[in-house]
């Protein structure tokens, strides 16, 4: 007696695929926001909430549209598949930035600020990984 079961294709592969989708969405989200509240929301609202953006204008708004950049091509090439490899080029530069704000935030003493910066980096680097290597986004 012989019984043939079928298994789902690749459960793994399909787990991780969402994971993925979720961390580029929880990315896209937190970049999307900060790129709002650099260039967009009222000057007292963003003092409140980033202390350091009255002391320096410039950098607040040259790293709204770096977290715009960051918070589209995390998201939009691999949705589009246009493209996809940008994915991991933005999850590239968010690294960058996320290395960069921990350090500006703990040289300010701003240890509060830091936890996001973390989460936001290990984040990026399994988006970078993972559509890299383990569950890259074929192009159109």
């Amino acid at each position: 007696m012989t019984t043939s079961t079928t298994l789902p294709a690749n459960p793994p592969r399909r787990a991780l695929g969402a994971g993925l989708w979720a961390a580029q969405i929880v990315i896209a989200f937190f970049m999307l926001f900060g790129a709002y509240m650099k260039l967009a929301a009222p000057a007292e609202e963003v003092a409140r909430m980033m202390v350091w953006a009255p002391q320096y204008p410039t950098l607040k708004t040259f790293t709204g549209f770096v977290d715009l950049l960051g918070g589209l091509g995390i998201l939009l090439p691999a949705l589009t598949r246009i493209e996809p490899n940008l994915t991991v080029l933005a999850a590239r530069c968010i690294i960058v930035l996320q290395v960069l704000a921990f350090g500006f935030h703990a040289m300010r003493g701003e240890w509060p600020a830091t936890p996001l910066n973390v989460i936001l980096l290990a984040l990026a680097v399994f988006v970078l990984w993972g559509r890299s290597k383990a569950a890259p986004i074929a192009a159109r």
